[in-house]
């Protein structure tokens, strides 16, 4: 570990420590009763003046389209925004094995506490507590929500709703809808939204791309945003914005993240005083399909339902791995979780999994085609699953995800185990926000993968439809509520000074990036950053190598505004200026993540510092010195890529309702 007086420094003079911060929302008393006591504090908004009321919300993914369609239901004006050519393109669609909540149907020992406790000792303790178990309370009520509207969960003989299992705890708490739980989900979600739009208290804004948030007076209150298809910048505004965008995985480019997912809507936001809080926390997904070649522009995920009952493996010895694998005898099979971890076996937390994947292919026991100097893969195997449960009952439960992993590799998965091996899947990090998921912005909410707030240093799997359903139908609208009671606001007009500078903004930034005209395209970018964070913002971090990094960005940025060429025109559909706008954000997001996780000189969760582990490897966190959220304010640019010294404010993390303690699964 490292020396406590070296901890307390700044790292290296990369940024400035600011005020601490706290979260003031939440209510004082018993953890049980916070959510309550908060409803009932917020103020209310009669429902005459809630049709003056305007809220714009920006993605339709679950937290969007619940929040639009809840709101919408109670009589405000809302408009609702998606890049994407329908709402059902959000990538939320792809989210396959399930839903966490705390029911309790299999009378295995869950409940609502198990699953606050699980949710938190995953987060390996940096989540806020308070936050978390609101997450575990309300998650009974969207199994209900959803039933009614017709997601057809699986279902057991009695026609009762299934359960399975997933990484991370011990019990059967995530309901599924075989493997296409988050498609299933979304589609109840977007018709309840497309019947707002019918009934006209949702606006709706497809193929629309926020790129600038207009902050007035210090408060949200509206957006810039380009029509994708006729190029035309246009302005929106309202009494309140949330930010519904999503994750930014794509930092990495390789990822499991829809091809059009990025940071911009929040990096705006960032840009214009709203918190970006603990960017390093990156999720690494144990169960994906292997990178092939240099060829490749995404990665897929493979369900971690599928860990229910696959068996995780390589061979032993070295000379075995070219081997085919039903040649290679049991007792030459190494199953390294279940060995290491023998209480939770191959359903460990995802960040333990893909660390330990890692491990086996470093030392060169990985199977599959050779990538680079090492084969990454190991063995996802159903033999013994099939034998006791037949075919039949395997294909039921997992038959989609078999058809598409014989697709993608051309490898039938009943008869040859299927190679799997780490991947980005989700950021853990986002835009700081308060219990009421209010961020920095007055006015300014933000739900789902975009904030930070529910999921700590890693999050369990399952967890991340439970938290954008949960936001949105349950959460924002109990607490926006309570700001909106202040209103309404007095009416905009579009030449009002801040208004017209960030749409001014918005349309410099584009004659920019299309004056370069350099000799670079806007993907060869993209995927140097996705070389430089893997390498070493990955799953394991060091100071030199994260040093290395942010020197490198820095150096990619600076070519990019000197080199990048653009092509097209700016009044018309142009997907590469598309492109071009969001990576030059993820330029920027890249050093703020490295330093992240510079300055944090622990382990922690999906965050693994090479100079701090156990001696036999494992996380080692240190709770005397990062016991808290990393909150880092924007401290300004010059708009070609050139940016202040961030400056890092701390939220303590207290927690009361449990016992922080070194996270063992074994």
């Amino acid at each position: 570990m490292f020396g406590k007086t070296e901890n307390a420094g700044i790292v290296h003079g990369l940024y400035t420590e600011g005020e601490a911060i706290a979260d003031t929302r939440a209510p004082a008393g018993p953890i049980a009763g916070k959510w309550t006591q908060r409803k009932f504090d917020a103020s209310l908004v009669n429902p005459a003046n809630r049709r003056k009321l305007d809220v714009i919300i920006v993605g339709t993914g679950l937290a969007g389209a619940s929040a639009a369609a809840t709101l919408g239901e109670a009589g405000y004006n809302v408009k609702s925004f998606c890049f994407q050519d329908t709402p059902r393109r959000a990538h939320s669609i792809a989210a396959q094995g399930g839903i966490n909540a705390a029911k309790n149907y299999k009378e295995d020992g869950d409940s609502v506490h198990r699953l606050f406790y699980d949710t938190v000792k995953g987060g390996d303790y940096r989540a806020r507590e308070t936050n978390v178990y609101r997450l575990a309370e309300v998650s009974a009520n969207i199994i209900d929500q959803c039933v009614a509207q017709g997601v057809p969960f699986a279902r057991e003989y009695g026609g009762l709703l299934d359960n399975r299992s997933f990484g991370g705890v011990q019990v059967s708490r995530t309901f599924y809808a075989r493997g296409q739980t988050g498609q299933q989900l979304l589609i109840g979600a977007y018709q309840a939204l497309e019947r707002q739009v019918a009934a006209k208290t949702v606006e709706q804004f497809t193929r629309h791309e926020m790129l600038e948030l207009v902050v007035v007076e210090g408060r949200a209150r509206g957006i810039i945003a380009r029509d994708l298809v006729t190029g035309e910048i246009e302005t929106h505004l309202a009494d309140a914005v949330v930010l519904a965008s999503g994750g930014y995985g794509n930092v990495f480019y390789l990822s499991t993240n829809a091809m059009g997912s990025n940071v911009t809507a929040s990096w705006r936001a960032h840009r214009k005083g709203a918190y970006m809080a603990n960017p390093c926390y990156t999720q690494i997904h144990p169960t994906c399909i292997p990178v092939s070649g240099e060829h490749q522009s995404k990665l897929t995920l493979m369900s971690e339902s599928l860990r229910n009952d696959g068996r995780i493996w390589v061979p032993k010895n070295r000379e075995d791995c070219t081997k085919d694998p039903r040649e290679i005898a049991e007792d030459d099979r190494d199953y390294y979780l279940e060995r290491i971890y023998p209480s939770f076996g191959n359903l460990v937390p995802r960040d333990i999994a893909s660390r330990q994947a890692k491990n086996v292919c470093d030392e060169g026991r990985g199977v599959g085609p050779m990538v680079g100097d090492f084969r990454r893969g190991v063995y996802l195997d159903f033999t013994d699953a099939i034998a006791r449960l037949g075919r039949a009952a395997v294909e039921a439960k997992y038959g989609n995800l078999f058809d598409m992993y014989a697709r993608i590799t051309g490898e039938n998965p009943y008869e040859v185990p299927m190679r799997i091996y780490p991947a980005v899947h989700y950021v853990m990090g986002g835009l700081w926000v308060d219990y009421d998921l209010q961020s920095s912005i007055p006015g300014l909410f933000v739900t789902g993968e975009a904030n930070f707030s529910d999921h700590g240093a890693n999050r369990l799997g399952a967890s991340a439809l439970m938290q954008g359903l949960a936001d949105g139908y349950f959460v924002l609208p109990n607490t926006i509520r309570d700001y909106l009671a202040k209103g309404p606001f007095e009416q905009l007009p579009e030449d009002t000074p801040e208004v017209v500078a960030a749409r001014t903004a918005v349309e410099e930034r584009t004659r920019r990036l299309l004056a370069i005209n350099g000799e670079r395209s806007v993907d060869s970018f993209h995927k140097e950053l996705g070389n430089v964070m893997w390498e070493y913002c990955g799953m394991e971090r060091s100071e030199e190598g994260l040093l290395k990094a942010i020197d490198l960005i820095r150096g990619l940025r600076d070519e990019f505004w000197r080199n990048v060429r653009v092509l097209g025109a700016a009044d018309t559909l142009n997907q590469s200026l598309e492109k071009a706008g969001r990576v030059a954000d993820f330029l920027e997001l890249g050093e703020l993540m490295c330093i992240d996780a510079l300055h944090r000189r622990e382990s922690c969760g999906g965050h693994f510092r090479a100079e701090s582990q156990t001696e036999d490897g494992e996380a080692l966190r240190d709770d005397d010195e990062f016991l808290y959220v990393a909150a880092w304010e924007f401290a300004g640019g010059d708009g070609d890529g050139v940016m202040s010294t961030p400056v890092l404010h701390k939220e303590d993390l207290v927690y009361e309702a449990i016992e922080v303690k070194q996270r063992s699964y074994k």
